[in-house]
């Protein structure tokens, strides 16, 4: 991985010295997928200071018209890193520019200015994520299954058997992650079959949606490579549990110090008044943070109330915070806060950029977090939890994307005209949706009257 201090010349050094032919200026569209250019690296000073050009009009998401102007993905060098699954390759994360200005829809740009906010107190946002993922093979009729036809049993989590057979694709998905210096230290099976998360260090916000990015395409493509399919689909088995990514939130000040830790917090989770007034921020806009953080139609078969086949859930249903509560939507491990509601789904640039937004309103306008919950919410009664005055999380992404819409405090926050698109495209996906007929309804309803 490049150092944040790189020159030019000291990256096109580190090309020469790691025999790259190509670099991938790479940033994503509005969903977070990955797109590219491959540029010769002898051209690398022009992704730089010029940017590669693209018809924004191609992409997701850019706000842009056929007659409009180049969308210029300008090189960040302080992300350069080799593509170790592509011998030959390095990859640059980029920031859109049109005109010669930072593009205010692009995703990277649009948590760069949030994280603005940030930098002009002397705050630094470190996030620690944590990705879930299937591992499937594809059939000849085209369906997925489970990759290792052993891998059946009803409460799999932390199987050996079902780790060790896995462990071909693991192991090279790791070590591509640890040649670009990412510090992985664990990996697990996870709750359903063929289910997987990787845990690596924590960095500063605007990296971890750079390495994000860049552990789906890592993913990605070596298991297609090894004939397999990586999915990052929030619910891709209806009865068995999700792809979440719980982000693990805390900010630092110019000396690393954590400032959403103290001691001597009278509930015993080790949280300064900051943090909670940055949790009371989440909590408020929990509902417009849905649809971002859980930005699919496929999202809400994640987040429903119930259980799974395995007899375990970790997703949130509900609007609250408790200390190590994992059924709350902010769970407290201790000085820090984990916010469980994303999916491994989301663009990680605009769910940062969407964290800040709600965080620092709850910081500004000193919001109450109330009281922590830290009961069972998922077999907590009704009347008990309405009485707590816990609410539940939008059901489909119909509510989400209105809610969303109607929280003018947050869109305005985050940018206007990025949120509008964001909420275009997501209702116009709803209402796709809401026509399509499934081949449940066929079974259900063909010869039902």
């Amino acid at each position: 991985m490049a150092s944040s201090s790189m020159s030019l010349s000291e990256a096109q050094q580190f090309l020469e010295d790691n025999e790259i032919k190509y670099v991938l200026a790479q940033f994503v569209d509005i969903h977070g997928v990955a797109k590219t250019k491959s540029v010769p690296a002898a051209h690398l000073k022009s992704v730089v200071e010029s940017g590669a050009g693209f018809a924004g009009f191609a992409v997701w998401g850019l706000g842009m018209e056929p007659h409009g102007p180049d969308f210029l993905a300008r090189g960040d060098l302080s992300s350069m890193s080799i593509v170790p699954w592509q011998p030959g390759y390095a990859r640059i994360a980029c920031d859109g520019h049109v005109n010669d200005k930072p593009y205010e829809y692009d995703s990277r740009v649009v948590l760069k200015n949030q994280l603005g906010r940030l930098e002009d107190r002397g705050w630094t946002l470190n996030t620690g994520l944590e990705p879930e993922f299937y591992v499937f093979k594809r059939n000849d009729d085209g369906s997925l299954a489970t990759v290792d036809d052993t891998d059946v049993l009803d409460k799999p989590c932390y199987d050996y058997k079902g780790l060790s057979r896995s462990r071909a694709f693991l192991e090279k998905f790791v070590e591509s992650l640890q040649a670009v210096d990412m510090d992985v230290y664990q990996i697990d099976h996870e709750d359903a079959n063929g289910q997987f998360e990787i845990n690596y260090t924590y960095s500063d916000a605007l990296t971890s949606a750079d390495r994000f990015t860049f552990v789906r395409m890592a993913a990605g493509e070596i298991a297609n490579e090894m004939g397999m399919v990586c999915s990052f689909m929030p619910k891709p088995m209806s009865d068995r549990t999700g792809n979440g990514m719980h982000f693990h939130l805390s900010i630092a000040d110019e000396n690393g110090n954590n400032l959403f830790g103290d001691d001597s917090d009278s509930n015993g989770m080790g949280l300064s008044k900051l943090a909670y007034h940055f949790c009371a921020g989440l909590l408020h806009h929990a509902k417009a943070l849905c649809a971002i953080a859980a930005p699919t139609v496929n999202s809400y078969k994640r987040l429903v109330v119930g259980g799974s086949a395995s007899g375990a859930t970790w997703a949130p249903a509900y609007i609250c915070y408790g200390d190590n509560n994992r059924s709350a939507m902010v769970r407290v491990p201790y000085g820090r806060l984990e916010f469980r509601l994303p999916d491994s789904g989301c663009n990680p640039y605009l769910v940062h950029a969407a964290i800040i937004a709600a965080g620092m309103d709850g910081v500004e306008r000193q919001l109450d977090a109330g009281a922590p919950i830290n009961e069972n919410l998922y077999t907590m009664p009704t009347a008990q939890r309405e009485e707590l005055g816990v609410e539940i999380l939008p059901q489909n992404l119909g509510e989400a994307i209105e809610a969303l819409a109607a929280d003018k405090i947050l869109t305005e926050a985050i940018g206007q005209p990025v949120m509008d698109e964001f909420i275009k495209l997501k209702r116009d996906e709803w209402i796709d949706y809401c026509r399509h007929v499934s081949d449940w309804e066929v079974k259900r309803y063909a010869e039902f009257f």
